[in-house]
């Protein structure tokens, strides 16, 4: 945003060298390896997890905890990145993600561990926005994705190591230290976003939409608690699941009428109004709605259903990873070449689709090779898609508004996510609950002399049994998840009609910061700046370029 007449010594635009690029990039990918590395450990060791804390029968709480606190705190942090800047937000987050951890690390029941997971999904959240956002500040819509490169690799690195971390962690040590493991990274990314994270330090004079915060909140949490509950601790038609969707209404009309009046709204009704927006948001909630739901309970399938450890699980999941890389990169790669778009998510589509037909196969007999070509053949839907359709909503909106627009897309796409998880996870745990009930009762005194009941089983407890309890605890998962597979596959065929009505805009080649007056760039020819001080802007002048930016009233920039 320009500097206003308000401020009569306004510090001078940030000088985006490549240097400078480069640094602030570092801490991203310092706080992305941080949230990435958490997820991927703790998908893996989770039936131990909920065994040990005695939490099976309301293992999806775990997912849905997190879940629900990251969605809660998305529009807030892309909000407040607009208004005051990302930079304190960004380490805040980073430390409140650290500090979660440690709690988890020492919960001694279930729900204990559940608040600290949400803990971790308020930090969480922030990482999430704030890494786009800032990479739309720094980078044009037109080159970003180059830096994709990079960012995929951090999260293959993630997703490949992690599971693997995770399941010698639970295999050999304890699951807590997937969690101790949070707290030196944690420290580290904290150090390198203190040194390196040099962005504007904005000043807003006026009124914030707590309203509206307060609203959102509201609404989201009756969402994910009546489709959580419903069916399952209460019946559909009880008062509690009946007050539940009454006050989610409630809130959501109360909402939109708080947002059309608002100075600032934190989700503004305008960008509904942008058909790119728009699309791609819905794209995003559909995409969220199946493959969250299939990817939260997959390692479960594998190690319970397929008799495997969490170890072996862990490694069972790279290839999926191997797909969505390769199809990141090379999708990323060619959007930066051609500036076309709108071919990827149509191929997302499809391919996912093809991938959650595959799954609608699975049993505990299935070939370990078979299943990882489904994970290979579901990641490379995956990786055509996400990163894809959040470059589509910042390349459509105003540069003002591009945290608010990057996190609103990501808000859907995890309501989305939580819906599923918690809709299709109580099929699965209700139907898992069934299973396992009919199991134990038909092998009752071998389950006696074993000493293990439905309700605390752990996946070393399931291998070491014997027949026939074994083979029934193992059909018992099988039958439960891969009939799950049939309900996601609408959600595909949406987002794949969804993704032919996606209009495709030329892709900006001016940075967010420099689109806003917030910085300027060096001109190819430009000679080489050494200093990384804003004040070399004014002096650099004649090598430097500065669009019109855009105005807000009441904000004026600084540099933190």
């Amino acid at each position: 945003m320009t500097t206003t007449s308000k401020t009569p010594t306004a510090a001078a635009p940030i000088v985006l060298t490549q240097r400078r690029i480069w640094l602030i990039f570092s801490a991203l990918l310092a706080g992305m390896f941080l949230s990435s590395l958490d997820q991927t450990i703790v998908s893996t060791a989770m039936p131990t997890i909920v065994g040990d804390l005695g939490g099976v029968s309301n293992m999806a709480w775990v997912t849905t905890a997190y879940l629900l606190a990251t969605t809660i705190v998305m529009p807030i942090y892309g909000k407040f990145g607009d208004l005051f800047g990302r930079r304190r937000l960004f380490l805040i987050a980073i430390a409140l993600f650290t500090l979660a951890s440690l709690g988890a690390s020492l919960s001694t029941s279930f729900w204990e561990f559940v608040i600290f997971r949400g803990l971790q999904g308020l930090g969480g959240g922030g990482l999430m926005i704030l890494s786009q956002a800032i990479i739309a500040d720094i980078v044009p819509a037109k080159e970003r994705g180059k830096y994709m490169g990079p960012m995929g690799a951090v999260f293959g690195v993630c997703a490949i190591g992690g599971p693997l971390l995770g399941g010698f962690f639970t295999d050999h040590l304890s699951w807590e230290w997937c969690f101790y493991i949070n707290i030196p990274v944690g420290i580290a990314a904290f150090i390198i976003g203190y040194k390196t994270l040099s962005l504007p330090r904005k000043h807003y004079n006026g009124r914030v939409d707590y309203l509206g915060v307060l609203l959102l909140s509201t609404a989201t949490t009756c969402l994910i608690l009546f489709t959580d509950w419903g069916g399952k601790q209460h019946a559909w038609t009880s008062p509690t699941i009946i007050g539940l969707i009454v006050a989610f209404a409630a809130s959501v009309m109360a909402f939109i009428v708080v947002e059309n009046r608002a100075e600032q709204p934190i989700i503004p009704m305008s960008l509904f109004r942008n058909r790119a927006f728009l699309i791609a948001t819905a794209i995003g909630l559909v995409l969220g709605l199946s493959m969250f739901s299939a990817l939260a309970f997959i390692p479960t399938f594998l190690q319970m259903a397929s008799g495997t450890s969490a170890s072996v699980s862990g490694l069972l999941t790279i290839p999926m990873i191997v797909g969505l890389i390769l199809t990141l990169v090379v999708s990323m790669s060619r959007i930066t070449k051609n500036g076309r778009y709108k071919i990827y998510p149509i191929l997302g589509a499809a391919v996912t689709g093809v991938g959650m037909l595959w799954l609608t196969t699975l049993t505990g007999t299935t070939p370990i090779a078979l299943v990882c070509a489904m994970l290979f053949v579901l990641g490379s839907g995956l990786g055509f898609i996400m990163q894809v359709i959040v470059l589509v909503v910042q390349n459509a909106v105003s540069p003002n508004d591009v945290g608010t627009a990057t996190s609103t897309n990501n808000y859907f796409r995890e309501v989305g996510a939580s819906l599923g998880v918690a809709v299709f996870g109580s099929i699965f745990t209700s139907r898992l609950v069934t299973n396992l009930t009919g199991a134990f009762s038909e092998n009752g005194r071998q389950a006696a002399a074993s000493g293990i009941t439905p309700g605390t089983l752990v996946p070393s407890q399931v291998k070491a049994v014997g027949e026939p309890l074994h083979s029934a605890i193992v059909n018992s998962y099988a039958d439960a998840l891969a009939p799950v597979f049939w309900y996601l596959l609408p959600a595909i065929v949406i987002a794949l009609f969804l993704a032919f009505m996606l209009p495709e805009i030329p892709l900006s080649d001016v940075a967010g910061m420099v689109a806003r007056g917030e910085a300027v760039t060096e001109e190819p020819s430009a000679t080489r700046v050494t200093s990384e001080e804003p004040a070399m802007a004014a002096t650099s002048a004649s090598n430097l370029k500065t669009p019109v930016g855009d105005g807000s009233s009441g904000r004026t920039a600084g540099s933190e």
